[in-house]
C-alpha cells in the first residue's frame, strides 16, 4: 500500500468507503459525497430503491421484499457489485460524466490498516467498476493525520486514533510513515450495541434499531463521563408484551456497561506506547492523542482518555471526514513531503 505523493496527485478522486458513510472528493470540486454507506433493494426484481440517507431512513420500516443493505463492513468492501451500485447513485449522472471524460482516470482509496489482500483487492475492484483505469490505496491512519493537519512528515512522534464505526485504529507516526499501530474491532457500533443489550437485560426494554443512536438517548449532559443526570428516561418497546414502554435508566449502569467495550481501545493504546521507540513517547508527553472519526465524538471519549493515560487528548475540528480530506489533500498537491540534504562529502 505505499504509494507516492506524485502518484496521488495524478489521482482525480479519493473515495473513502466506511462502514458506516462514504465520502468521495473529486479533484476541484471538493468534498461532494458524504452519505451513510446504506442501500435499499427489492429482493423481487433486484432494482435498487434508494441509497444512502434515505435507505438509512427506511431500516426496521420496511416490508418483507425491501432488503436495507450495508455492503461495506468493518472498513472492507463484502459486496463489490452493490458496492458499485450505491456509488453510481451517490455520484449522480452529470458528475459520472464529467469524470468518464477523463482521457485516464484515477482514484485513490482509503483502507484500514493492515488490511488484508482481498479486502485490498475489493476495494480496487470496487472502483474500477466505476470507470477508474487505475486505483492507488492509502492508509486510513495516514489519510486521516493529513487530514486534520497534523505534521506527518516531522521527525516527531504523532499519535493518531481513528475512531470508526466497526473498528477502532491507534497509530504513531514520524516521518510520514506509521512507526507502530493496531487495529482494535471495537467501534461505535459495539459502543451502541453494549447499551442497547443493557437496556434489554436490565430494563426488558428493546430500542429502535436506526431511529436514534441509543447512546444520545441514554447519555447526555457530561456523557461517559460521572456528574451528568442521574437518570435519563428512555422510550422502547417492552420485550415481553411488544407494547410501548418508557422507563427511567440509571445512568452510571449505562456508563459500567459502555465501559466494558471501550477497555479494549485502552488496551491497544497501551500495546501501542509499548512497542514505539522512547523517544517519540517522549514526544507524545506534550503533543498527545488527535481523535477522529465518527465516533470520537462520543461524549465523554476524550476526557476518558486523559485520565487513563495522562496525556493531553484533542478532536479534530472535522473529525468525521478527516480522512478523505487528507486524501484531498494529496490530490490537490498541498502535501510535500520532507526533503533530506546529504551530507556533502
Amino acid at each position: 500500500m505505499t504509494v507516492s505523493l506524485e502518484q496521488l496527485r495524478r489521482c482525480h478522486v479519493a473515495v473513502d468507503l466506511g462502514a458506516a458513510r462514504t465520502r468521495v472528493y473529486v479533484k476541484g470540486a471538493g468534498l461532494v459525497v458524504d452519505e451513510p454507506s446504506c442501500a435499499a433493494v427489492n429482493t423481487r426484481t433486484g432494482a435498487l430503491i434508494a441509497v444512502g440517507t434515505f435507505a438509512e431512513r427506511m431500516t426496521g420500516r420496511t416490508p418483507d421484499y425491501i432488503r436495507v443493505v450495508r455492503p461495506v463492513s468493518g472498513g472492507t468492501v463484502v459486496d463489490i457489485e452493490m458496492a458499485q451500485r450505491m456509488l453510481r447513485h451517490l455520484l449522480g449522472e452529470k458528475l459520472r460524466r464529467a469524470l468518464r471524460r477523463k482521457p485516464r482516470l484515477r482514484a485513490a482509496a482509503c483502507t484500514p490498516h493492515d488490511a488484508d489482500p482481498l479486502a485490498q483487492r475489493a476495494a480496487v475492484e470496487t472502483l474500477v467498476g466505476l470507470g477508474a483505469r487505475r486505483v492507488e490505496l492509502v492508509d486510513t491512519l495516514i489519510a486521516a493525520a493529513v487530514g486534520c493537519g497534523l505534521p506527518v512528515e516531522q521527525p516527531t512522534a504523532t499519535m493518531i486514533m481513528v475512531c470508526g464505526a466497526a473498528a477502532t485504529q491507534v497509530a504513531v507516526l514520524s516521518l510520514g510513515s506509521i512507526v507502530t499501530a493496531v487495529r482494535i474491532p471495537v467501534g461505535g457500533e459495539a459502543i451502541d450495541h453494549a447499551v442497547v443489550q443493557h437496556l434489554r437485560h436490565a430494563h426488558e426494554l428493546m430500542l429502535p434499531s436506526q431511529a436514534v443512536r441509543p447512546l444520545q438517548l441514554a447519555l447526555h449532559g457530561n456523557g461517559i463521563n460521572a456528574g451528568g443526570p442521574a437518570s435519563t428516561l428512555i422510550h422502547g418497546r417492552d420485550v415481553a408484551t411488544g407494547l410501548a414502554r418508557s422507563v427511567h435508566v440509571d445512568t452510571a449502569a449505562v456508563r459500567n456497561a459502555i465501559h466494558t467495550p471501550l477497555t479494549a481501545v485502552l488496551d491497544g493504546i497501551g500495546k501501542v506506547l509499548r512497542d514505539c521507540p522512547p523517544d517519540l513517547v517522549a514526544d507524545l508527553t506534550d503533543r498527545g492523542i488527535m481523535m477522529v472519526g465518527g465516533s470520537a465524538l462520543l461524549p465523554g471519549l476524550d476526557q476518558m482518555l486523559r485520565d487513563a493515560t495522562g496525556m493531553p487528548v484533542a478532536i479534530a475540528e472535522r473529525p468525521d471526514v478527516c480522512a478523505v480530506l487528507g486524501l484531498g489533500a494529496m490530490l490537490e498537491g498541498k502535501i510535500a513531503p520532507m526533503v533530506l540534504n546529504p551530507l556533502a562529502e
